[in-house]
């Protein structure tokens, strides 16, 4: 029975002398040089082409690394056993079952990567928040993504999350970023005179894409009358930037009509949004 086994095993794998270490080596030099360039080249262009054609030039990326190192561990493969047809269905499918139990949790996240990369639910550049992370994608990898989140943190996710997570993906490959603003502010006031004071100082930022346009909702609450200003800023990377810039100047504006401001409540600081009374 071993020596059956044995026997198979030297009918699929080749002498040493004939298996070529220096073909393995140049193939794995190769394609560490290739990624390499991929991973330094694509996010160079990136930042000097317009930024219309950053969201279609940084998914490509993953995509050529993966094709990459599947073609060499191929070519790898090549070099190590007999080249024939049951060789190779009896390689694969002994590593199959081998890295199915051994390595459980990281072929999920692999396969999910590989289903990633056809749904596109995250592709670098898109801001996405998974679980309890916010951030921009960085990199698309075979096992996981990283994150750069607005504290500056790399945040590295298995792609696995997509089985059991939701994830939620602010612009979807495109430069078109929602941002909200929260005005919280006492109830006797003029409203009508609120909300166009609102909007027009979201329209007047510096930030704004004006392609898109500017919405003010309100929500009446017990404790304060609540005020959502909608817009777009004219990148996605710009949008603290924004939200900073219509809060400070929302402020002043306000406090020029003699419009008081009210306190979230620290018990209702999670609490959803009422059907709005004016858009």
């Amino acid at each position: 029975m071993v020596t059956n086994q044995i026997e198979e095993a030297e009918q699929i794998i080749r002498d040493l002398e004939n298996i070529s270490f220096g073909g393995i080596l140049l193939t794995v030099a190769i394609a560490w040089v290739l990624v390499a360039l991929i991973e330094r080249l694509f996010p160079w262009l990136a930042t000097r082409l317009p930024t219309r054609f950053r969201f279609y030039l940084l998914p490509i990326a993953p995509v050529l690394r993966i094709l990459i190192l599947i073609a060499a561990g191929v070519r790898v493969v090549g070099y190590v056993i007999q080249p024939t047809m049951q060789n190779v269905f009896a390689i694969t499918g002994a590593f199959a079952v081998a890295i199915g139990f051994a390595f459980k949790d990281y072929m999920s996240s692999i396969i999910a990567g590989i289903v990633a990369l056809y749904e596109q639910p995250y592709r670098p550049g898109d801001w996405v928040r998974i679980g309890d992370d916010y951030g921009e994608v960085k990199s698309v990898g075979l096992r996981a993504l990283q994150i750069m989140t607005p504290d500056d943190d790399l945040v590295t996710i298995p792609h696995s999350k997509i089985w059991d997570s939701n994830i939620t993906n602010a612009n979807n490959g495109s430069q078109t970023h929602q941002c909200v603003t929260e005005f919280f502010l006492h109830p006797h006031h003029n409203a009508d005179q609120a909300r166009a004071k609102l909007h027009d100082v979201a329209i007047t930022s510096p930030y704004v894409n004006l392609n898109h346009s500017v919405v003010v909702v309100i929500y009446e609450k017990p404790w304060a009358t609540r005020y959502v200003v909608r817009a777009y800023p004219v990148d996605g990377r710009m949008q603290f930037q924004f939200i900073t810039d219509v809060t400070v100047r929302g402020k002043h504006a306000l406090e020029e009509l003699g419009i008081e401001s009210v306190a979230l409540p620290a018990h209702l600081s999670g609490d959803a949004p009422i059907t709005p009374m004016a858009s």
